[in-house]
Order: C-alpha cells, then sequence, then structure tokens
C-alpha cells in the first residue's frame, strides 16, 4: 500500500442516475417517485436552444416545490463553449433553496473547466449565504477529457463523481459507431470461424475508473442507448460493476430497475463475502495468513475484495 492513502469516495447509493429533460415538467413527478438514487435534471443536450430559459425556470421551480424525498438531487448545466452555463449557475443558485444537491458539468475536457465552475459556484455561494456547500459531477465525452482523466479527478474537493458519456465520447474519437454504448457490430474477433463481439469502451471505463478511485471520487457508467434491449443494457452494466464502477444512467424509467438489480449486490454475493471474511478470521485467530475457501486460495487482498461488497451492500440496504 502506498504511503498515500486512497481517499474514500461519498458514500451514498448511485446505482441509477435517471435523466430528464428540464423543458418536461410533466416528468418531474414522476422522477422523483422512482426508485433512481439519482435525479439529474438537464438543462443541456436534451433542452432545445428556444427552450433553455424556460427550462431553467421550470428546474427552479422544480427544485424549490417538487418533494424530492431522498434523492441526491443534481443538475446538468450547457457545456462551458456555450453562452448558456453561467446563467444556469447563477440563476439556480441564487434561485433554488438548499435542496439541491450537485451541479453536472458536461464534456469536461481539463481541471480548468472545473475550476471556472467551481469559482462560480463559491462566488455565488458566499454572496447568498447558502448553507450547504454544492458537489460536483463531470462527465468525460471527449479524446481530452480521457487524455486529462486522473488531474480532472483531482480538480476540486467539490467533486463527487465522474461518468461516461458515451455518444459524444465516440464522436470526439473519431469512432465509427453511431451506438450509445454496449458492443459494436464491427469491434470483434473471429476465433474458428465464431465471432467474439469486445467492449470498446472498456479501456476509457478501466481509466475513469483508476482516476476516481485514485482521488476519492464516485465512478459512473453513462447512457445505454437501445432502451428496448434489457439484456444488452444488463450485460454493459454488469462489465462496468465489475470494472468497479457504482451506477449508470437511466434515460428510459424501464432502465431503472435494471440498474438497481445490477449495482445492487446479490444475496449470493454478499453471503460469499460474508463466508469469506469468517474463513479469514478463522485463519487469523490461528496465525495464518491465507486459508482455502471453496478450493481457492484466500487471503489478505481477499478481505478487502469481500469488505467492498459487503460495504456497499449495507450502504444500499441499511444493513
Amino acid at each position: 500500500m502506498s504511503f498515500r492513502l486512497q481517499p474514500t469516495p461519498p458514500a451514498r447509493p448511485n446505482r441509477c442516475q435517471l435523466f430528464g429533460p428540464g423543458s418536461r415538467t410533466a416528468l418531474f413527478e414522476k422522477m422523483a417517485a422512482s426508485a433512481a438514487d439519482v435525479i439529474n435534471l438537464d438543462l443541456e443536450d436534451s433542452v432545445a436552444p428556444s427552450d433553455k430559459d424556460q427550462a431553467r425556470k421550470n428546474i427552479i421551480e422544480a427544485i424549490n416545490d417538487v418533494d424530492w424525498g431522498n434523492k441526491h438531487l443534481s443538475v446538468r448545466i450547457n457545456g462551458l463553449d456555450t453562452p448558456y452555463w453561467y446563467r444556469d449557475v447563477v440563476n439556480i443558485l441564487e434561485q433554488a433553496g438548499d435542496r439541491i444537491d450537485q451541479i453536472m458539468i458536461p464534456k469536461v475536457g481539463c481541471a480548468g473547466d472545473i475550476y471556472a465552475v467551481d469559482a462560480l459556484v463559491t462566488a455565488v455561494e458566499a454572496a447568498k449565504a447558502r448553507s450547504k456547500p454544492i458537489a460536483l459531477e463531470v462527465i468525460i465525452e471527449s479524446a481530452a477529457g480521457i487524455a486529462h482523466v486522473e488531474e480532472i479527478a483531482a480538480a476540486s474537493p467539490r467533486l463527487q463523481a465522474m461518468s461516461l458519456g458515451a455518444a459524444d465520447f465516440a464522436a470526439s474519437m473519431g469512432m465509427q459507431t453511431t451506438g450509445i454504448g454496449g458492443t459494436q457490430e464491427n469491434y470483434y474477433m473471429t476465433r474458428e470461424g465464431a465471432q467474439y463481439w469486445s467492449d470498446p469502451w472498456h479501456w476509457a471505463q478501466a481509466a475513469i475508473v483508476a482516476a476516481c478511485r485514485t482521488h476519492g471520487v464516485l465512478p459512473v457508467d453513462g447512457p445505454f442507448g437501445d432502451f428496448s434491449d434489457d439484456e444488452g443494457f444488463r450485460a454493459q452494466a454488469r462489465r462496468s460493476a465489475t470494472l468497479g464502477m457504482v451506477g449508470k444512467w437511466a434515460i428510459h424509467p424501464k432502465q431503472i430497475a435494471l440498474a438497481n438489480e445490477v449495482f445492487t449486490p446479490s444475496e449470493d454475493q454478499v453471503s460469499e463475502a460474508r463466508d469469506i471474511l469468517a474463513a479469514m478470521a478463522d485463519a487469523k485467530a490461528k496465525g495464518e495468513g491465507a486459508t482455502v475457501y471453496k478450493g481457492r486460495l484466500v487471503d489478505i487482498a481477499s478481505i478487502k475484495q469481500a469488505e467492498v461488497i459487503v460495504k456497499q451492500y449495507e450502504m444500499i440496504t441499511g444493513g
């Protein structure tokens, strides 16, 4: 273990982030009543330029008036290359109450992008004497973003989460695909005449997870575009969870249950993890650093792996 320990990420469920455009007010109550852990009210891609001002007003009203329960409430602002983002931040923080938890920054390309938003947020908080600090989440969706991913993860103590935005990322990278997440038809290998589909997002996800875990930030998988393909969503989510991501976006309500299912450790996983911890406790009592569990070696590293699963389950379920 390095002398410099990994910070602990925020201890809150983040299995599913449900998105809804700020221009569609009829969705707000339904989003609040959903089983999603995080609500992302959107001012960016899902809102037409002519609707930006009204969508911002809608979101301010919703933050103040809707009962969001225990949801982690986030607003995705417009990109820093637009004329909208500063007004998104200022109006929301000046006019909405303390119920808002987080601002999501899209298309982040460098640590300076985080600094710009952080500085503006800090100024508004001070001017309005806001009592609750606003958290930040960023979306990596460009070649620059993935190239600078570690400096972005370290850019601000406000930063709590980082997501992969597959569609814009693919466009920025010049990838020959119109798919949003999941395996791609032309990204495959052959063996003995059979085709095997790899995951073109894997390396970017792994880079995000490593940067996030290094700096105490929650790594989150982004959208899966084909919301008619439940099994495709599950497969993508399972790969993400195996890599260390804590949750995934939902761009359709039917994806909420799928994300919660995958990112909540199963009873079998938790039972096995607790059995491993018990086996290692017995070994330790005997002065042994390792033991055999179901025919395989388990040791000190196995304790850390098992504790990840148990702690995640207890955080989500309350025990």
